[in-house]
C-alpha cells in the first residue's frame, strides 16, 4: 500500500526489493537423550557457548523424559558449528545402552532441527541441515536421517515415522535398504544410535497438566493428535502430535503435545480442547507448561483469544503476556519468566544499539552529533509516533473513569488501533537510519571496472528504493490515524484538549517530514516515470495531513466541555 495501485510489478519490485536490513538468524533446537546428569547437561551447554557467533538461549532438562532440549541461535554459518560442537561433547559422554526415559528416542542426539527465524528461508535451512548431517556422519561415524522439508521420501518425513522402533529397533531397521541413512553408513552405533536432522516450522513442545492417570491423559491425547487412534479414527487437531505420560517428580499426568504449526493449531486451541475432554471425563486440568522457548506471537495469540472470549480490552504487550500466562497456567509447575522463555525477548539484548532503546537525552545527542544519521527521517518518525502516543494517552485518560463511563465502549474501539499504530510507527525511527546507512554502504562499493560499476549502481538503486519506501510508508501510516484522532476530538477527556492539539500538530509534522525525505531521495532514482508517480503520491500525503490537522484543530477550538 505504499505506492499507487497501478504501478507495474517491476517498479514495485524495485522499491520493495531492498527493504530488508536485518541479519539472517537461524535457530537450532537439538534434543539430547540426557536429562538427569547435570555434568553432561552442562558440558553440552559449554560446548555451544564456546562457539563464536552463537547464542545459547535456553537449556530445558527433564528428569522423567531423561532428555534435554537446547535452544540457540546464530548465522547460517555459525549455527552448524554450534550444533557440531554440542554433538561432539555428547558423543564422549552419553551412552544409549544405558538410557531410559519416558520420551521416545532413537539416539544420543535424537533430533536436531534448524528453524528459520529472521531473513532466512526454509530452503536455506534445508541446505544447513544437510551440511550439518554430512559433517556429523563423517566426523562421528554415525547414521543421520533427514526429516521434514529436508526429506524427499514421504514414508520417512515425520519424526514418528523415522523414530518408529526407537533406539532398541534401530540396529534391525538399518538392515532394510528403505531405511539406509541419508548420511553415513548403515552401521549401528551402539553408544550413539541415530540422529535425525532437518527443517521445520517453529515447533511448540507443550504439556498440559492433569490430575489423572497416565492412561486417561493418553486417552485425551489420542482424541487430540492428528493421527488419532488409527486412520479410521483421526484426532481433532491438525499439525498436532501427542501422547499421555506420567510426570513422576510432580505426581501428575500430562498430555504431551508437539504443535508443529502454530498457525494451524495454536497453544490455546490445544489447551481448550484438552479442557473440554477432561470435563467430559470429570477430570481436572491444572495448567500447562512449555518446553524450551516460544515465539512471542504464540503468546499474544492466546491473549487475543481470551480477550475476545471474555470481552477484555488489554493494550500493553506485557499485560497481554501476563494474561496468556495466567489463562494457560504456564507457571503452575515452575515460574514462567517471559524474559527467559519468549525468543524475541531473549534476543533483545542484541538490539540495545537501536535508537528506540536510547534515553531521550541520548537520542537528542545522536541527532545533534556530527553525522548525517540519525537525521530528519528518524526525527519525523519520532515526532509522529509521539503524536499518536498522545492520542492513545487521551483515550486511556477517558476510559475507565466514572464521569465518562458512557464512553467506555467507544474507547474500547479507538484505543487498540491507536496503540498498534503507535508501536508500528515507533519502529520507523530505526528503519530510516538503517536505510540511510545501507545507501552509504552501497556508495562505498568499488567501481574500478565496468562490472563493479554496474554492481555498485544496482546496489545503490536498491538502497535508494528502501530510502524512499520507509518514509513513504511512514507518511501513509500516520495519515491512517486521523479518523481515530477525529473521533477522540469529538468526545475525549476535555481536560486533555491541549494534548490532542499537540498530537494533531505532531502527526502532521511527521507526515511532512517523511514527505521531505521522499522528495529528497527521488532525485537519485533513475526511473523517471516512477519518480513522477511517487512525487504525486507524496504530495497527496502532505495535503491530506494538512487538511486533517486543520479540521481537528478547528473542532477542538470549539469544544468547551
Amino acid at each position: 500500500h505504499l505506492f499507487p495501485s497501478h504501478l507495474s510489478t517491476a517498479r514495485r519490485s524495485l522499491i520493495l526489493g531492498g527493504l530488508s536490513t536485518m541479519p539472517k538468524i537461524v535457530e537450532c533446537v537439538p534434543n539430547f537423550s540426557e536429562g538427569r546428569d547435570q555434568r553432561i547437561i552442562d558440558a553440552i551447554s559449554d560446548a555451544v557457548r564456546a562457539t563464536p557467533g552463537v547464542s545459547l538461549l535456553d537449556v530445558d532438562p527433564g528428569k522423567s523424559t531423561n532428555r534435554t532440549v537446547y535452544t540457540f541461535v546464530g548465522s547460517p554459518e555459525t549455527i552448524v558449528e554450534g550444533a557440531l560442537n554440542a554433538a561432539k561433547a555428547a558423543y564422549a559422554l552419553i551412552d544409549m545402552r544405558k538410557h531410559k526415559g519416558e520420551h521416545p528416542r532413537m539416539g544420543a542426539l535424537d533430533v536436531c532441527p534448524f528453524i528459520p527465524i529472521q531473513e532466512c528461508t526454509v530452503g536455506e535451512c534445508v541446505e544447513i541441515s544437510k551440511k550439518f548431517g554430512a559433517r556429523l556422519a563423517e566426523e562421528l561415524r554415525v547414521p543421520v536421517f533427514l526429516y521434514g522439508a529436508a526429506s524427499t521420501r514421504d514414508y520417512r518425513k515425520t519424526m514418528p515415522q523415522i523414530r518408529q522402533g526407537e533406539y532398541e529397533g534401530l540396529e534391525e531397521k538399518l538392515k532394510n535398504p528403505d531405511w539406509a541413512p541419508d548420511f553415513g553408513e548403515a552401521v549401528f552405533s551402539p553408544s550413539w544410535g541415530g540422529t535425525v536432522t532437518g527443517v521445520r516450522k517453529f515447533l511448540i513442545a507443550y504439556n498440559i497438566n492433569m490430575v489423572s492417570t497416565k492412561e486417561q491423559a493418553h486417552r485425551i491425547a489420542l482424541n487430540l493428535r492428528e493421527k488419532g487412534r488409527s486412520e479410521s479414527e483421526p484426532g481433532r487437531l491438525k499439525a498436532c502430535q501427542g501422547i499421555g505420560w506420567w510426570l513422576e517428580e510432580k505426581n501428575i499426568a500430562q498430555i504431551s503435545l508437539n504443535l508443529t504449526d502454530m498457525d494451524v493449531t495454536p497453544m490455546h486451541v490445544a489447551y481448550e480442547e484438552a479442557c473440554k475432554d477432561a470435563r467430559d471425563l470429570k477430570l481436572a486440568v491444572t495448567g500447562s507448561e512449555l518446553v524450551g522457548l516460544v515465539p512471542l506471537q504464540a503468546i499474544l495469540s492466546a491473549a487475543e483469544f481470551y480477550m475476545e472470549k471474555e470481552g477484555l480490552m488489554v493494550l500493553e504487550e506485557d499485560q497481554k503476556v501476563h494474561l496468556a500466562i495466567n489463562r494457560l497456567g504456564l507457571s503452575t509447575l515452575s515460574p514462567f519468566n517471559p524474559k527467559e522463555r519468549i525468543i524475541e525477548y531473549c534476543l533483545e539484548s542484541a538490539d540495545q544499539h537501536l535508537l528506540v532503546g536510547k534515553t531521550v537525552a541520548d537520542f537528542i545527542k545522536s541527532v545533534g552529533a556530527r553525522s548525517a544519521a540519525p537525521g530528519g527521517g528518524s526525527v519525523s518518525a519520532m515526532v509522529g509516533a509521539t503524536g499518536v502516543a498522545l492520542g492513545a494517552m487521551v483515550g486511556k485518560l477517558t476510559y475507565g473513569k466514572r464521569q465518562w463511563e458512557s464512553l467506555d465502549s467507544k474507547m474500547r474501539t479507538l484505543l487498540p488501533p491507536l496503540q498498534k499504530a503507535m508501536l508500528e510507527i515507533t519502529d520507523n525511527i530505526d528503519k530510516d537510519t538503517e536505510a540511510f546507512n545501507d545507501f552509504f554502504a552501497a556508495m562505498k562499493l568499488p567501481k574500478s571496472t565496468q562490472e563493479e560499476s554496474k554492481k555498485r549502481n544496482e546496489e545503490m538503486q536498491k538502497a535508494i528504493a528502501t530510502a524512499i519506501s520507509v518514509p513513504m510508508g511512514l507518511a501513509e501510516r500516520l495519515n491512517s490515524v486521523w479518523d481515530l484522532l477525529d473521533q477522540l476530538a469529538d468526545v475525549g477527556n476535555i481536560n486533555c484538549k491541549s494534548d490532542l492539539q499537540v498530537a494533531a500538530r505532531c502527526i502532521e509534522t511527521g507526515v511532512q517530514g517523511a514527505v521531505h525525505n521522499v522528495v529528497t531521495n527521488l532525485k537519485d532514482l533513475e526511473d523517471a516515470d516512477l519518480v513522477k508517480e511517487l512525487a504525486s503520491t507524496a504530495d497527496n500525503h502532505a495535503q491530506t495531513a494538512t487538511a486533517r490537522r486543520d479540521a481537528i484543530l478547528a473542532k477542538l477550538n470549539q469544544r468547551t466541555c
